[in-house]
């Protein structure tokens, strides 16, 4: 039978189609394909005439035709390589679950093909289920997820991954991952939408029930245990044994203690047995496990031991579905350095050199401690920051081993110095709202200058303290040009919001205050009368403008104004601050006369003047600050509230007040490093002593104070030392003293202190006093006599402050952090009173967040161990909330 073209042609495209590709459809329509009997040997070709693409819905038909490789115009083979490649082709983009190709029409020697598609589902949204919120932010971040994405296997795996990573970083090792698709809509004829929904199960945490140490011989297994940071053992006690009548139950993470008498050896065995982890947590995470074991051997290195290495671990499931690991060592000899030279140096002798490096002969060998003071040592100094901070940007030093043998090592220090580089282009990026100049300003290196790795550091801390840009983010980019000796350097800074807004409501006198107040820290005077500056308010020249206001209604209001500019004239940091505020307090009392309702008022205006300036000796961390202050207070029938005379008159307080500050912390809102001193001096004029023949003893109230006259000491101390891990300890110190030049006329009733409590000021600041917070008691309850209600206030003041703060977050948009603190202070009437080891007692817990729009908010709770007399409830649990440091 004579076979027709037709025919042979939709015969071999079956067979060859099929035959190609398992798992792929590749369908041809005939009438009859049994009374054909064609070779498969015997291929036909054709010319393709034209390719059609049916049944997509997203990829564009051009784009199928493309990845095909089917030209039109070209000669194919039917069966053949052409049509089976491009199947291959297009299955191998994984975005079809069917692909089928057939011949429209066959005109002489010409074939048209049509490919139909059948794709693979779209995402149209997703859900999870089985966890947190919060834990479902995290993962949409990771796993990238987005509505029109092709739903392949490859994607499914993919998530179930990422999510199962995500959880074995926190030490859940077990967790389930099952997806399940679902119909988002009716399917069409190509293609359909599917909702996903990822359940996830975490399963319990798998701790780390025990690590067996092998092969230490040096180091006792607890000491090589504590040289891993993240990889702890669970807290537990030794197998349960009674010891002086006590049974330990050690059968879980849980213990009890069953006493029937006590013993010296009941703590000791406590002491000795229990292994609680209180900072970390006991779980297994691989990249931190690996992590710790390169630490262990760090750990060996530190004390002598050159040689030491983890041979292997090894990691298995004990009964209780934990994990136990096994470590072993090699530990190798101790050794000791024999002789130290140095090669190469021509700036300074090599004695110099050594007294830096802080290393001698018959010293242990400590590769830490060697690369510490080689490098960088950021609790000293290093032999690269006196080459460095001197301009040799491009010096190196590679210290060689020269002998090892027994326990004895020699040790050569090869320098390279090269060429002084001179600082050339120094540029600012990512300042986005805060002008170039403002923050060029603040940087130690300029143009022109020898190159100083210090004054790099330094100049990151001036930027961070700027509160302008995020601490976190600020990153030097030092770019060296050999070939000229020079160096360009460039720093890249992430702007955060300055400005703050603060809302708040209390409770005070009776009523509920409201307080308003605005904050522009990164002001721009200059651009004020400038429209299109106000986005939404002038800004990015560092000047600082703050709108305050306070009111209960009618009784009370106070509102001020202060503005600063750091830069006095633009070339030096003489900053200029000016200010005014009024108050006014308003209701009605009994005259003790008449028992008439009379009107009282105590209204109070204030403004200051101050100058500022950087100083450069003893160090260039010292400030200076002087201000002249001015504030008038009018009292009419204000007796009942503040006791001065009959409650009527004027006073006035002028005064002159200098501190001297030294700052020197590394950033301004969790300082992890430095100190913060202050030292000041607040006085008044003597008026009283140009007035000897007045006889105070006699005089009212109302004449005694109308020239407010007094000298005030203050000393504040803050230090920020870190321990490990960013576990800061915060010791601080404040101290005041409040002081008359004439003893005649006695200490001045206004500028008094009053300790206790949160310290928030505002509407109780209506007499110059000062609140200052301590916690674990009520406001103001340690001051003298507060009990009795004569509300006097004390003339000096103590409080010693320690605390041990940790970071939660250091993010830009919100830094916070926990801390445990104990606190001790008083406050006492006089010198005949004062006793700085007579103090009340507190510890507590709290927490601070930084949110930049409203500056540091703070909750602590603390518990004040010494009752207050005459009010009971002053001590023992208090809560204290607090803004911008009012705390501190």
């Amino acid at each position: 039978m004579k076979i027709s073209t037709k025919s042979r042609f939709w015969l071999l495209l079956f067979i060859g189609t099929l035959l190609a590709i398992p798992g792929v459809k590749a369908q041809v329509t005939s009438d009859s394909l049994q009374s054909l009997n064609l070779s498969y040997n015997n291929p036909q070709s054709y010319i393709l005439g034209g390719v059609t693409v049916s049944g997509n819905s997203y990829i564009d038909k051009s784009v199928v035709v493309m990845l095909s490789d089917l030209e039109v115009g070209k000669s194919i083979k039917v069966p053949g390589d052409d049509v089976t490649d491009a199947i291959r082709k297009l299955w191998k983009q994984g975005l079809f679950d069917d692909i089928r190709i057939s011949a429209t029409k066959v005109v002489n020697d010409t074939i048209y093909l049509n490919i139909y598609l059948d794709e693979k589902p779209r995402l149209a949204e997703y859900t999870f289920s089985g966890i947190k919120k919060s834990a479902q932010s995290d993962l949409k971040d990771k796993i990238n997820l987005t509505r029109g994405d092709v739903v392949t296997d490859h994607l499914l795996t993919r998530t179930a991954r990422i999510i199962k990573d995500y959880y074995k970083g926190k030490g859940f090792l077990n967790t389930d991952v099952n997806i399940t698709e679902t119909k988002a809509g009716a399917r069409t004829s190509s293609s359909h939408l599917v909702n996903l929904n990822i359940h996830v199960k975490k399963n319990a945490r798998v701790k780390i029930a025990e690590i067996n140490i092998f092969g230490n011989k040096a180091f006792s297994a607890e000491k090589v245990k504590k040289a891993m940071k993240d990889t702890k053992e669970m807290g537990r006690l030794r197998p349960l044994r009674p010891l002086g009548g006590l049974l330990v139950d050690a059968t879980s993470d849980v213990f009890t203690l069953r006493f029937h008498k006590l013993s010296d050896d009941v703590l000791n065995y406590f002491l000795k047995n229990y292994n609680p982890r209180i900072f970390k947590a006991s779980k297994f995470v691989e990249s931190k496990f690996n992590d710790d074991l390169a630490s262990i051997v760090t750990s060996y290195n530190k004390e002598g031991f050159r040689d030491a290495q983890v041979v292997r671990d090894s990691i298995y499931k004990t009964k209780d579905n934990r994990l136990g690991i096994n470590i072993y060592l090699y530990e190798g000899p101790k050794y000791y350095y024999r002789k130290i030279t140095w090669v190469g140096n021509t700036v300074y002798p090599s004695r110099f050199l050594s007294e830096v490096l802080g290393i001698k002969a018959g010293d242990v060998y400590n590769k830490k401690l060697l690369e510490t003071n080689l490098d960088y040592n950021d609790k000293g100094f290093d032999v690269s920051s006196l080459y460095m901070d001197n301009g040799y940007l491009f010096f190196n030093a590679t210290p060689v081993e020269t002998y090892i043998g027994n326990d004895s090592i020699d040790l050569q220090i090869r320098i390279h110095e090269g060429k002084q580089a001179r600082i050339d282009k120094v540029t600012i990026t990512g300042n986005t709202k805060t002008n170039d100049h403002v923050a060029i300003r603040e940087l130690r290196t300029l143009p022109g200058q020898l190159f100083n790795r210090s004054a790099v550091i330094r100049s990151v801390r001036e930027l961070a303290n700027l509160k302008y840009f995020d601490a976190q983010s600020i990153k030097p980019d030092i770019k060296p040009n050999p070939e000229n000796g020079t160096v360009d350097i460039n720093y890249k800074v992430q702007e955060t919001s300055a400005d703050q807004i603060e809302l708040s409501g209390g409770w005070g006198y009776g009523s509920i205050i409201g307080t308003i107040g605005l904050s522009f820290n990164n002001f721009s005077l200059r651009n004020f009368f400038h429209g299109d500056a106000w986005r939404p308010i002038p800004s990015g020249d560092g000047q600082k403008l703050s709108l305050h206001f306070q009111t209960y209604g009618a009784g009370y209001m106070n509102w001020n104004i202060a503005f600063t500019e750091p830069w006095l004239g633009g070339r030096k940091p003489n900053a200029l601050t000016v200010s005014y505020f009024h108050s006014i307090f308003a209701s009605t009392t009994v005259d003790p006369t008449t028992y008439a309702t009379v009107p009282s008022r105590f209204a109070t205006d204030g403004f200051s003047i101050g100058l500022g300036k950087r100083l450069t000796w003893p160090d260039d961390f010292f400030t200076l600050e002087q201000s002249v202050n001015v504030q008038l207070y009018n009292l009419e029938n204000y007796a009942s509230v503040f006791n001065i005379g009959n409650g009527n008159g004027r006073y006035n307080n002028i005064a002159y007040n200098i501190v001297l500050g030294r700052n020197s912390i590394d950033q301004p809102i969790f300082p992890q490093s430095g100190s913060q001193l202050s030292f000041s001096l607040q006085m008044t004029p003597p008026y009283s002593l140009f007035s000897k023949n007045k006889d105070y003893a006699n005089m009212s109230d109302e004449q005694k104070y109308k020239w407010i006259e007094y000298y005030k000491w203050k000393f504040k101390g803050d230090w920020y030392l870190p321990i490990i891990n960013k576990l800061i300890l915060h010791p601080e110190i404040r101290f005041g003293f409040l002081g008359a030049y004439n003893n005649s006329l006695g200490v001045t009733p206004f500028e008094r202190f009053y300790l206790g409590g949160s310290g928030l000021s505002g509407y109780y600041n209506y007499d110059g006093r000062e609140i200052i917070a301590m916690r674990g008691y009520s406001d103001q309850s340690i001051t003298p006599m507060y009990y009795s209600n004569q509300n006097i206030g004390g003339t000096i003041f103590a409080r010693y402050t320690l605390e041990l703060r940790y970071p939660v977050s250091l993010a830009p948009t919100s830094t916070i952090y926990v801390q445990a603190f104990f606190e001790a202070g008083n406050d006492w009437l006089g010198m005949s009173q004062f006793d700085p080891f007579n103090v009340k007692r507190a510890a507590g817990i709290g927490a601070r967040i930084y949110l930049p729009m409203f500056g540091m908010l703070g909750l602590d709770w603390g518990y004040g161990f010494d009752p207050i007399p005459g009010l009971p409830s002053a001590n023992k649990s208090q809560f204290s909330f607090s803004m911008n440091n009012s705390l501190d």
